[in-house]
C-alpha cells in the first residue's frame, strides 16, 4: 500500500483549481484498507501519507515543476491530512466489523473520503488561500461516489473468488474424507466376513478336541488350544470391526446422496487418477429411470473400483462411460471402458482373490482383492456382476437390489 497508493495518485486531475487534485489514489488506497484484517489502519495510513509526500515532492524536484524543496511540500503537504485522515476514519468506524455488508462499506468509504476531502480543503484553504464553489462540492460527491462503489464492486469480486476457493477446498476435502470412508467401508467388509470364519473354524477346532478327547489326550489338548486362539484371533477382530463401524457412522456427513452426485463424485475422483496416470480420458455418464437417494459408500466402495479398473485397462487415451438403470426393483450398473478385451483364459478367474493381470513398473503384482471384494459384496446383497467383452472394450454390469440401497423406513 506504502509504494502503490504514491503511484496510483500519480493517474490525476485537477477539476476545481490548481492544488487540489483527483486521483486514483484514494481508492486504491481504500481498497487496500479492505484488505487489511489484523493491522491497525492509522499505522499503514500514516506512512502512506508520508510516503505520498515525499513521491511528490521527488517528482517535482527531478522534474523542475517547483523552484525548491520547501514549495513544493508547501503545495503538496495538505494530501498528507487526506490520506491520514482517511485511515484514522476506518479505524475509528471499524469498517472490518461490515466486511459483509456491501452497500455499507460503500457508504462509509463515501462518507470517509468527503471527510477526508474536507479536511484537505481546510488545510489548502489556511496553507494556500485556495477555495471551491458550491456547484465544484457537488461534484467533488458525484466522484466520490463512483470511485467508492467501482472500489466496492472490485472487493465484492475478490470476496467472490475467495469463497470460491474455500468451496474448492471445503469440496476436496469432502470427497477425500468420503472415499477414505468408503475404503474402510471396503475394509469393514472383508472384516466381517472374516470374523463369520472365525467363529467357523473355531466351533469345528472345539468339535475336533471333544472328538481327540477320548482317543488322544494331548491331540485334544492342543486342539483345544487351537480353538481357544482362534477364539481369541475372533474377539479382537470384533473390537476392530467396531471401532472401523463406529468410525464410519461418526464421520459419515451424508449417508445418501442423489445418484447424479454419486456417479459426478466417482467420475471427478477417477479423472484426477486417469491425470495422475499420465493418461487423456474422457469420462460419460448416464441416468435413466427414477432413482431414489443411494447409500454412498456401498456405491463407492463398488462402482469406484470398477471405475478404476477401467481407467488402468486403457493404455493411453480412451473413454470410460458410467451408465446407471433402474428397472423391477433392481438397480444396473454399467461401467464401460474402451481398453483391451478380457482374454478367455481370464473369464472363470477374474473374481478369484489373489488373481490378477497388472503388474507395476518393478513388475509386482497387484493384490488382486479388487473385483474379489466387488463380487462378494454384490453376492452378500442379493446381486449379481458380470463382464462382457464389446469388440472396442468393456463393461462390467452389476445388478442389485434397490431396497440393498436405498434408505429404510
Amino acid at each position: 500500500m506504502i509504494v502503490t497508493v504514491p503511484l496510483a495518485g500519480e493517474l490525476k486531475f485537477y477539476p476545481f483549481n490548481e492544488t487540489f487534485r483527483i486521483g486514483f489514489g484514494a481508492p486504491t488506497m481504500f481498497f487496500f484498507l479492505l484488505l487489511l484484517q489484523k493491522v491497525p489502519f492509522i499505522i499503514p495510513g500514516f506512512f502512506t501519507a508520508a510516503a505520498v509526500i515525499f513521491f511528490r515532492v521527488t517528482i517535482d524536484l527531478v522534474t523542475g515543476n517547483m523552484e525548491n524543496m520547501v514549495l513544493s511540500f508547501q503545495h503538496h503537504f495538505p494530501a498528507f491530512f487526506f490520506y491520514f485522515t482517511y485511515a484514522c476514519l476506518f479505524q475509528l468506524v471499524d469498517v472490518k466489523r461490515f466486511r459483509n455488508w456491501s452497500l455499507l462499506i460503500g457508504l462509509i468509504g463515501l462518507l470517509t473520503e468527503l471527510v477526508s476531502n474536507g479536511t484537505e480543503l481546510l488545510i489548502e484553504y489556511f496553507l494556500l488561500k485556495s477555495t471551491i464553489s458550491f456547484a465544484e462540492v457537488i461534484e467533488m460527491v458525484k466522484i466520490a461516489f463512483v470511485r467508492c462503489f467501482i472500489v466496492v464492486s472490485f472487493f465484492n469480486m475478490v470476496k467472490l473468488y475467495e469463497a470460491q476457493s474455500r468451496e474448492k477446498h471445503i469440496r476436496e476435502q469432502n470427497e477425500h474424507m468420503l472415499m477414505l470412508i468408503s475404503n474402510l467401508y471396503e475394509e469393514a467388509v472383508y472384516l466381517k466376513k472374516t470374523l463369520k470364519n472365525a467363529e467357523t473354524v473355531t466351533k469345528e477346532s472345539y468339535d475336533l478336541y471333544r472328538a481327540l478327547k477320548e482317543i488322544d489326550n494331548g491331540m485334544s489338548q492342543r486342539a483345544l488350544r487351537m480353538a481357544g486362539e482362534i477364539h481369541e484371533i475372533k474377539k479382537d477382530n470384533q473390537r476392530i470391526f467396531a471401532g472401523l463401524s463406529k468410525l464410519i457412522t461418526n464421520e459419515s456427513y451424508k449417508d445418501y446422496m442423489s445418484v447424479a452426485e454419486l456417479i459426478q463424485l466417482i467420475i471427478h475422483i477417477n479423472e484426477k487418477y486417469s491425470y495422475s496416470l499420465g493418461k487423456h480420458i474422457v469420462f460419460t455418464y448416464s441416468i435413466k429411470g427414477n432413482h431414489s437417494n443411494y447409500h454412498v459408500y456401498t456405491v463407492l466402495s463398488l462402482i469406484n473400483n470398477l471405475a478404476a479398473n477401467a481407467v488402468e485397462a486403457i493404455a493411453e487415451s480412451g473413454t470410460v462411460h458410467v451408465e446407471l438403470l433402474e428397472h423391477d426393483e433392481m438397480v444396473e450398473f454399467n461401467v464401460y471402458n474402451s481398453g483391451s478385451v478380457i482374454p478367455e483364459k481370464y473369464k472363470k478367474v477374474i473374481f478369484e482373490p489373489g488373481f490378477t493381470s497388472k503388474y507395476d513398473e518393478r513388475g509386482n503384482p497387484s493384490t488382486g482383492i479388487g473385483l474379489a471384494y466387488v463380487k462378494e459384496a454384490v453376492t452378500n446383497f442379493g446381486g449379481d456382476i458380470v463382464f462382457e467383452n464389446q469388440k472396442d472394450g468393456v463393461v462390467f454390469s452389476i445388478k442389485l437390489p434397490t431396497h440393498q440401497l436405498i434408505q429404510k423406513g
